[in-house]
């Protein structure tokens, strides 16, 4: 990577590279912006920045993704617009943090991708994080207020309504660990999974394009959840604050889409309190039916699944070894996540393949989901991986 930024940028001071994770969510769908609970793991792919200050007060940004190239005035960051193109996270990012006081000099940017766009594993909020790292270029920064500034970013510049999980996970994941994120007062556990087991995410290889607006229906959906509930029950600030038995005696004055957004939320917070509960115990049965759970409910609630991620979910529960199956992510496309047996892998994947091929004439790509660590900078050159 170092030879392919002197290749684009010249012979400038050596970068420093900075690496951001994606991530899968195991469990806890749509209630990070309903400031509920989360139970997301770092990936092991990854975006990563080399970095040089460039001596022309130039913000250059190269993706080899794309093979783009493109420049901005580092001196205008604060008052810079969306274009709606890639550069809308980096740039927005450099906006907020102009923004909060930290100046953004002039630099050259190449960005390196495994985390695939589209699939639900968090692209998006993997570039913001390693944007930051690389932008501040090793200036300490809160890591929790990093999250938030990322999180800023991706609602204020880039115009996506979303919760704090993605930019949070990339931030503090954890080898070896899940991560339970409180969305509300930003707080998190690690939660040791038992052993024996792997999960692996499925990727449908599509993305429907009503996701954008469907989310933001969704935000809306919720909040019009909360108006009506608050009514009723005038602590309740969001849906994190309704307990299922609370939900169960006022869902009958709601909407019914409304209403049935609601119960998603309303015990899916519970699954993830659950699942947790499980993991601890060892329950992995227990861990593949909440997580079947979670499907039904994104599928018939929320509405946010599609054909496909149906699809293997059904297709998943059939082969031997596995446990549970969901969508993960904001759905209409992208991923599944499977937990199943460890030693049960080669053969999921072989099958998995192979049925969703014969349905759809399309191979999946499947990834392995081990727990990674958060955003840092890369000190061991040699670890970053070369482009397939």
């Amino acid at each position: 990577m170092i030879g392919a930024f002197h290749q684009r940028f010249g012979p400038t001071p050596q970068p420093r590279v900075f690496r951001a994770p994606g991530r899968v969510n195991l469990i806890g769908e749509h209630t990070d912006y309903n400031l509920g609970f989360v139970l997301p793991v770092a990936l092991d792919l990854a975006t990563y920045i080399a970095a040089a200050p460039s001596p022309d007060g130039k913000l250059r940004i190269y993706s080899e993704d794309r093979q783009q190239l493109r420049e901005f005035d580092a001196s205008s960051l604060g008052a810079a617009e969306p274009t709606h193109e890639w550069t809308d996270y980096p740039v927005g990012v450099a906006r907020e943090l102009v923004r909060a006081g930290v100046p953004v000099a002039g630099a050259n940017l190449l960005i390196r991708s495994t985390v695939p766009d589209g699939a639900g594993l968090s692209s998006s909020a993997a570039l913001e994080v390693s944007s930051a790292l690389a932008l501040l270029a090793g200036r300490e920064f809160d890591p929790l207020e990093l999250a938030k500034l990322c999180q800023r970013a991706e609602r204020n510049f880039v115009g996506m309504p979303c919760g704090i999980m993605d930019q949070y996970i990339s931030v503090f994941g954890r080898a070896h660990s899940a991560v339970e994120i409180d969305c509300r007062n930003f707080g998190h556990r690690l939660v040791n999974l038992p052993g024996g087991i792997t999960f692996i995410a499925v990727n449908t290889m599509v993305k429907h394009a009503l996701s954008g607006s469907a989310y933001r229906d969704r935000v809306r959906e919720c909040a019009a959840a909360v108006e009506g509930i608050a009514t009723v029950f005038p602590d309740v600030r969001s849906l994190r604050d309704v307990s299922p038995e609370q939900f169960a005696g006022v869902a009958s004055r709601l909407p019914e889409v409304v209403a049935r957004r609601a119960r998603h939320v309303v015990t899916e917070d519970a699954r993830v309190n659950r699942f947790v509960e499980a993991s601890t115990l060892g329950d992995v049965a227990g861990m593949g039916k909440l997580m079947l759970e979670s499907h039904r409910s994104l599928q018939h609630d929320y509405e946010v699944s599609c054909a496909e991620l149906d699809f293997l979910v059904d297709a998943a529960l059939a082969l031997d070894g596995v446990y549970g199956s969901r969508m993960t992510g904001g759905g209409f496309g992208g991923c599944t996540v499977t937990l199943l047996r460890s030693d049960a892998a080669a053969s999921f994947r072989a099958g998995v393949a192979r049925a969703y091929h014969q349905q759809y004439g399309v191979t999946p790509r499947i990834y392995s989901c081990e727990p990674s660590e958060g955003a840092g900078e890369v000190k061991k050159l040699e670890t970053i991986p070369s482009l397939a």
